[in-house]
């Protein structure tokens, strides 16, 4: 099983987490294009999942006070969400169904 071919592009933030974009490019053949500062409205995936994770960890939150298995359940309690933007699908279901698609 492998991830879904069908994202040709990723909007990022302008983080140090991107610092090597051109090997994941590479890696991966995904094209990565950088957000303008301050215009949190060119990344609105990033934004959503920003605010579900702000349930369950206030901004600030130290993860590590928290143990694997307490973080694998809080994002099974994520994936198993229905999302709008996914036609009320989970993230689990819609992510089932692409790779399905890609076999």
């Amino acid at each position: 099983m492998g991830i879904p071919r069908h994202r040709r592009s990723l909007t990022w933030d302008r983080g140090k987490e991107m610092g090597e974009h051109v090997r994941f490019t590479l890696d991966t053949g995904v094209q990565v294009y950088f957000c303008d500062p301050r215009s949190p409205w060119q990344r609105a995936t990033n934004e959503n999942s920003n605010g579900l994770l702000r349930q369950y960890f206030p901004k600030g939150t130290d993860l590590s006070g928290y143990n694997q298995t307490r973080l694998d359940e809080i994002a099974a309690e994520l994936n198993g969400r229905p999302r709008q933007t996914l036609g009320w699908r989970t993230p689990s279901e819609a992510f089932a169904r692409a790779v399905a698609m890609t076999a």
